[in-house]
């Protein structure tokens, strides 16, 4: 149980601080993309990527090399997915979704955020054009809403931080099968076919207890190739290569403390050293070091080890890269008052109204039904706050944007511009709100839990 919790207090912290980064390149994103750079920033996404060997270009689509917008939305933002992956499978295993009763709550207002806003959005969008965009609006993102949330500190009691975090990880879930399900070109049998044989010695590999985090690697990479060319988007390939990643170890804990302890035990002794003295280690002592350091590798999953070496790469990197090649908009072409009609106004009052009511009254049903219980210490107000914070879309709604509208024509384009100053207003708008209730509504003091 200390260690779930510990695990889980880490996750929240490295989400909190993506968010805070999150914040800074949007807003750097929309300065450049409006100053006299604005030609190069938006030029700069369109310059072909090579990663060639030979004839084979691994960046290639329909016999064209990938753009750098393509690459970071369709090659980078994989990881993304796989890393999301790895979190819902860790979370059924043995996290919030694990059972029934801790899942049931967050999950049910996850649906009623999906739900309403989609059904907000398609009640404004009288345009047919407009309505391939419907599922912008039903994304939460885990890092900037988390790291509103951590900006008070100890004041949020523990069950309402979980409650958000699963919320956003079901919310993932509903994202994911949007993308494969409605964002799917025409298929090639040929290809699929091939992915399907690398997803079966992936989960044979995970079968036969074969850890070794290269094998499964490589073996994503593959399948987002074969995806690649196969008409489903290739983000989905990391979801489902992070599914075929084990979640047990080589060695289990008892062995592993045997082993800490016979090496500890035989452990070279040497005379006392003082402080800043030159001292270099004997090959025995470097053998036992190396033997601790071997075990501790093989006690710790696959899933586990490549999940924590991807939260820095991902929310330090990923999607600080993808929200600054995305964010940025030109509003020199884009009138104030488009913000109140068409997609920008069906966008944000989605996110913003669709969103608190969903999850609110989604949440508040299944407890008034008694059905499942409301976290301990968290009130009806707290749970409107963070109902509110669940409107900030941004990351995964940007990225259904950019599959609903591509640029392949000058309407496409005002449409997606227009679709995404409607998600940043909606999130903006959201989170200040969300804010605002939870300075109100949560303690004074730090919460004793």
């Amino acid at each position: 149980m200390i260690d779930r919790i510990y695990a889980l207090r880490k996750s929240l912290h490295n989400y909190a601080n993506g968010g805070y980064v999150l914040i800074a390149v949007t807003v750097l994103a929309m300065i450049v993309a409006n100053s006299p750079l604005q030609n190069l920033y938006f030029s700069w996404w369109q310059q072909p990527v090579l990663l060639q060997i030979g004839n084979f270009n691994l960046f290639e689509h329909h016999g064209h090399p990938m753009t750098l917008m393509q690459v970071i939305n369709d090659a980078l933002m994989a990881i993304f997915f796989f890393s999301v992956g790895l979190e819902i499978k860790r979370e059924v295993l043995v996290g919030e979704l694990s059972s029934m009763k801790k899942a049931l709550l967050p999950v049910i207002a996850a649906v009623g955020g999906i739900v309403l806003p989609i059904t907000i959005y398609r009640l404004l969008s009288a345009d047919d054009a407009l309505l391939q965009g419907s599922a912008i609006p039903m994304a939460t993102d885990i890092a900037f809403s988390l790291g509103i949330l951590s900006m008070f500190g100890k004041r949020v009691p523990i069950g309402l931080k979980i409650f958000l975090a699963t919320l956003a990880v079901a919310d993932d879930i509903g994202g994911i099968l949007v993308i494969a399900l409605f964002y799917t070109e025409e298929l090639s049998a040929v290809w699929l076919l091939y992915s399907a044989i690398v997803l079966v010695l992936l989960l044979l590999g995970s079968r036969l207890h074969i850890n070794s985090k290269l094998f499964y690697v490589i073996g994503a990479v593959t399948v987002w190739y074969f995806f690649l060319h196969s008409g489903i988007h290739p983000t989905i390939a990391g979801v489902l290569a992070a599914f075929c990643v084990p979640a047990h170890p080589v060695m289990n804990t008892r062995h592993f403390i045997d082993e800490i302890c016979d090496a500890v035990k035989d452990f070279p002794q040497a005379k006392p050293v003082k402080r800043g003295e030159t001292y270099i280690l004997s090959t025995e002592q470097l053998n036992a070091l190396k033997s601790v350091e071997s075990a501790s590798d093989k006690v710790i999953s696959p899933l586990q080890d490549l999940e924590d070496t991807l939260h820095p790469l991902v929310n330090y990197l990923i999607i600080p890269l993808f929200a600054f090649a995305n964010a940025g908009i030109s509003l020199s072409h884009i009138a104030f008052s488009s913000l109140f009609q068409g997609i920008s106004l069906s966008i944000w009052v989605a996110l913003v109204a669709g969103k608190f009511l969903g999850i609110f009254l989604f949440s508040y049903i299944p407890v008034a039904l008694g059905w499942v219980r409301r976290p301990d210490i968290v009130t009806w107000p707290m749970i409107a706050g963070v109902s509110a914070l669940g409107g900030i879309g941004f990351t995964v709604s940007l990225f259904i944007a950019n599959l609903s509208f591509p640029v392949d024509d000058v309407t496409n384009l005002l449409l997606l511009n227009q679709a995404k100053l409607g998600i940043l207003v909606g999130s903006l708008l959201s989170g200040v709100i969300g804010y605002f209730i939870l300075s109100f509504s949560l303690p004074r003091k730090p919460v004793q839990e």
